[in-house]
């Protein structure tokens, strides 16, 4: 298969998927090895977002996804006549960034590290598609543990959890009181999710 169709395979594998689709499927399809596959995407999704089209290709830990650029949300929203979801609580954005932080973690860290009932706000977030059950935890009970998802990605706009913002350890910040070398990112994080 010659390169220009392999690029419109992978567009076209990408589109028919709908969900995030792992690097590994699209290897298997095109016959090629994981390293060509992901150089391929790669070359594919950089010509692909250079366009002025709507669409872009985001690519999601080791999967990818097409989906609307976000510069244009208030003209779908308007078309499709869909309401804007409620921007999440402070207390929503305190656990999804303890959950994000800290990942596995259950119910019960949430709550220690908070110091109040979490299980209203972890709800929320779970129908909200941003966190997800990741297993039990091997100790007395079984708790569930809980993690981020690809959702979570997409709305953060970044393709994997190392892209998060740095927390600054306590002790480090301790002495400085005019809060300048905190990393400018965080805010726009957090504006992003606030619209979710």
């Amino acid at each position: 298969m010659e390169t220009q169709t392999q690029k419109g395979a992978v567009e076209a594998i990408i589109f028919a998927s709908g969900e995030p689709i792992p690097l590994d499927k699209i290897a298997v399809a095109l016959e090629l090895s994981k390293d060509e596959t992901e150089a391929l995407v790669t070359s594919v999704m950089e010509a692909f977002n250079q366009t002025h089209s709507g669409i872009q290709i985001i690519r999601l830990k080791d999967s990818y996804q097409m989906c609307t650029k976000a510069e244009f949300e208030p003209k779908i929203r308007l078309a499709l006549e869909l309401k804007n979801n409620t921007p999440l609580s402070a207390a929503a954005l305190e656990v999804l960034a303890i959950v994000a932080y800290h990942q596995p973690v259950t119910k019960a860290f949430l709550e220690q590290v908070r110091g109040v009932d979490s299980s209203g706000v972890l709800n929320g977030l779970f129908a909200k598609g941003l966190v997800e059950e990741r297993g039990r935890l091997e100790l007395p009970g079984r708790p569930l543990l809980y993690g981020t998802t690809q959702n979570f990605l997409r709305c953060m706009g970044i393709s994997s959890l190392e892209e998060l913002p740095h927390v600054p350890d306590p002790k480090d910040t301790a002495g400085k009181a005019d809060g300048k070398g905190a990393d400018d990112t965080a805010d726009d994080k957090q504006l992003k999710l606030e619209n979710i």
